[in-house]
């Protein structure tokens, strides 16, 4: 078979389902089957360098020969969000241009990012007379309005319902990445049947646990290996609610076994490193996010991980850090919505806890509740590895999304 994948960025640019599409893309093409892509030129977080390079690269094959990518000039994509929305409707036109004319195509899939993707690509599928299938990644307009960008019925709320039911109308498939997703658009009228849950995979492989011993982390920072290690690794923005960490750990700052680790990025990151610093916090050690190669190292070197989020942000999905935590037999701590998956999916699987957002004396007191049961002969080891490998491994998942297309296109 031969799909057609619209994208609104491809590698060398990375959003947060990059790594999920080159693994789909790989699976498809050992089984033997063909993709085109079609994208626009790279600007999103990449040097100039390389930027001149792909200016001159306007299709390449990858993947042994199964895979053609052809790209379309595309502006600058910058931080504006008017000259960003521009961008976007001068993607979808290219898209559409360039998508009506491909050749030989037995599907469509597309990503949700950004929200018009899946609208567009859905017309491009009508128009080829083939079954298109949607990725939904992020829920719009609900995600703007759990970020505090916007309110439900305001006009930037109406324009999103609106593209968002063109798009659900559109899909022949919708592939949700968790059971909250499947609820919440099944609440907007889209068929059950319609709609399939495939969690966002990790790979067991590269993703696995370091003994102490053997985690180079504790050296580069000089950590003591004795110490009671607090972890989170992520983005500080507005929507993490990471400003509780620093708080925790300004009442933990007594208690000189136990340790934050921070390692981030965005928004909000450099304001969190001038707090500790302003607070002389020596119980917390705070530095940029490390390379992803080094995912194993980062999520094996805490006795605990954190995951937060502001009250209410918490429904709209599982963090795919996640499973990465978990497959590393890392217990979580999750300031989170206790009525989200990620709540049920800890509690299902023993991952760990979850408890209220945005409460620096809960969160401080559960810190200390697993450093003293540290010390206790009858603390359960975790086991949430053998969860994820069961659950959320990349062969299982990339197997139900063959097995999705096929059933579609088959038909």
């Amino acid at each position: 078979m031969k799909l057609l994948f619209l994208d609104a960025y491809f590698e060398p640019e990375q959003i947060s389902f990059t790594h999920l599409e080159n693994d789909l893309l790989s699976n498809l093409a050992d089984t033997g089957h063909n993709v085109q892509v079609i994208c626009p030129t790279p600007t999103r977080g990449i040097n100039k360098e390389t930027a001149n390079i792909y200016k001159k690269i306007k299709s390449e094959t990858i993947y042994g020969g199964h895979v053609s990518v052809k790209r379309f000039s595309s502006p600058q994509e910058g931080k504006n969000p008017i000259a960003r929305a521009v961008r976007y409707f001068w993607c979808n036109i290219r898209t559409y241009q360039m998508g009506k004319k491909a050749i030989g195509i037995d599907a469509v899939f597309a990503n949700s990012t950004p929200p018009t993707q899946g609208w567009i690509s859905g017309k491009v599928a009508k128009k080829l007379g083939v079954p298109f299938i949607y990725s939904l990644q992020d829920i719009f307009p609900d995600s703007l309005i759990n970020a505090g960008m916007t309110r439900k019925g305001s006009l930037l709320y109406k324009i999103g319902r609106k593209i968002e039911n063109s798009t659900y109308k559109s899909a022949d498939k919708i592939v949700v990445i968790s059971e909250g997703f499947k609820q919440n658009i099944m609440t907007k009228g889209v068929p059950k049947e319609k709609i399939t849950v495939i969690p966002n995979w990790i790979d067991t492989e590269k993703i696995k646990p370091i003994k102490r011993e053997d985690n180079k982390l504790f050296d580069e920072y000089g950590v003591s290996k004795n110490k009671f290690i607090v972890t989170y690794a992520g983005n500080f923005g507005a929507t993490q609610g990471t400003d509780v960490i620093i708080s925790a750990a300004e009442l933990l700052r007594d208690n000189t076994d136990i340790l934050f680790v921070l390692f981030g990025g965005g928004s909000e990151f450099e304001k969190a490193k001038k707090e500790v610093a302003q607070k002389k916090l020596t119980n917390v050690i705070i530095n940029p996010l490390l390379p992803p190669e080094r995912i194993s190292e980062v999520y094996s070197l805490g006795d605990v991980s954190l995951i937060t989020c502001k009250k209410g942000v918490g429904k709209a999905a599982v963090p795919s850090k996640t499973y990465s935590i978990m497959a590393c037999n890392t217990p979580i701590i999750a300031a989170f919505d206790t009525d989200s998956d990620l709540s049920a999916l800890l509690e299902e699987s023993g991952g760990g806890i979850c408890i209220e957002p945005e409460s620096k004396e809960l969160l401080a007191s559960i810190i200390e509740i697993k450093y003293n049961e540290r010390f206790s002969s009858t603390k359960r080891k975790c086991n949430s590895r053998n969860f994820i490998i069961n659950n959320f491994s990349k062969d299982i998942c990339l197997s139900e999304y063959l097995r999705e297309i096929k059933n579609l296109i088959g038909s």
